[in-house]
């Protein structure tokens, strides 16, 4: 069933939480100060006819010690969006678990699986909206990043199949926990979307493998693949791909060039996203896109035409998140800046509104928003 959603435009913040490559843990809602500005930020983000936000809980800090939860800066945060009219889609674990732990941890499935009863638990509480959930965001990227190339605990090489095979058994009995305790939430699936191109003397069957093994993740937890895991087509309920500029490379060469002079090697996006849609069937978002300083609006413009030609095809594709909406720091150079998003930062943590990005919003809100009603007001019982 298509979401309920007030915006087809949607807003993400980044909110990784994780223990980078120096071993330090960062939390970029902190360092961006999004977590003290959140209604600042959603009252800007509502003024632009955004009213849909990507948000993570940030594991690492609202697990205090184990299996003891305090979701009273998520409370803030949520307080803030409803306040906007913004209906928000929550990550539990973007990349970041408590001090400790790991996906191949033996207690890292049960801790998970403790926070998804415990976060279902207070949002129902605290508020009658329903709740959109992103059990673990880009299994596939952290399996790599974390397995792979030593990016984040536990450090590792040559394990990024273990460690994705355990994050997809705890997203599973996680899934499970969130929908016991809250039959009506919706689960968001969320993985990035990529396409390796080969060359000359490259192994077209290998090339093939690595273009299918992207969707391990969705396979595994829609009981597809590793059926010991108990995963079922049902827990594919809403499906997000994440693309950016660096998705499509050349097998041990790099990443295609973007923009892209003749001759063109690029599967056009909307081929992309509709390719992974009609693997699935499920209704379905484009998560995660954005880019970088003056590129900012040409990319804009090529999402909004890729979307235009996807929403010709199917009704089941809900909505584009530009992401980040709020520039942030690289994860491993917290001095350094991407100069993304729609506001820019300055040495003080002002929003610098990018007025060239914000007019591509309103080119693309022009092509792709239907007509809409005033968003529902949310009910805060609690808070």
């Amino acid at each position: 069933m298509i979401p309920d959603l007030p915006s087809f435009i949607m807003g993400g913040y980044e909110c990784a939480d994780h223990i980078n490559r120096s071993g330090l843990r960062i939390n970029l809602h902190q360092v961006t100060e999004h977590d003290l500005r959140a209604r600042e930020d959603f009252t800007d983000l509502a003024g632009l006819g955004i009213r849909v936000v990507r948000e993570g809980i940030c594991w690492s800090a609202v697990e205090t010690t184990p299996y003891q939860f305090d979701f009273s800066e998520v409370a803030n945060r949520l307080r803030a969006a409803h306040t906007a009219g913004l209906e928000v889609i929550w990550d539990l674990c973007h990349f970041g678990y408590p001090d400790g732990l790991f996906p191949t941890h033996p207690q890292f499935t049960p801790r998970f699986v403790a926070l998804c009863r415990a976060f279902a638990q207070w949002h129902q509480a605290v508020t009658d909206t329903t709740l959109y959930v992103v059990p673990i965001n880009e299994i596939s990227f952290l399996s790599w990043h974390s397995g792979d190339v030593r990016g984040t605990v536990p450090f590792a090489t040559n394990s990024g199949w273990d460690m994705k095979w355990h994050l997809c058994r705890a997203a599973i009995q996680g899934i499970r926990a969130l929908r016991d305790t809250d039959p009506g939430c919706r689960i968001v699936t969320i993985e990035p979307l990529i396409r390796v191109h080969g060359h000359g003397g490259s192994d077209f069957g290998h090339i093939a493998r690595m273009n299918n093994d992207q969707f391990q993740a969705m396979d595994i937890i829609g009981g597809r693949m590793c059926p010991e895991l108990g995963g079922r087509e049902e827990f594919l309920d809403l499906l997000g791909f994440n693309y950016y500029y660096n998705g499509q490379w050349t097998d041990g060469v790099g990443a295609l060039p973007w923009p892209e002079e003749e001759p063109r090697r690029r599967v056009p996006l909307h081929e992309v996203l509709l390719g992974a849609y009609y693997r699935y069937r499920r209704p379905f978002f484009l998560s995660e896109t954005g880019h970088f300083g003056d590129e900012r609006p040409r990319w804009l413009a090529e999402v909004t035409a890729a979307a235009r030609r996807v929403i010709a095809q199917t009704p089941d594709f809900f909505g584009v998140c530009i992401y980040p909406v709020l520039d942030r720091p690289d994860w491993d150079d917290l001095t350094s800046y991407s100069n993304c998003g729609l506001w820019d930062l300055d040495e003080n943590n002002n929003r610098v509104p990018h007025l060239r990005s914000l007019a591509a919003l309103q080119d693309m809100q022009r092509a792709l928003e239907p007509s809409r009603e005033q968003p529902r007001s949310a009910t805060l019982q609690r808070l």
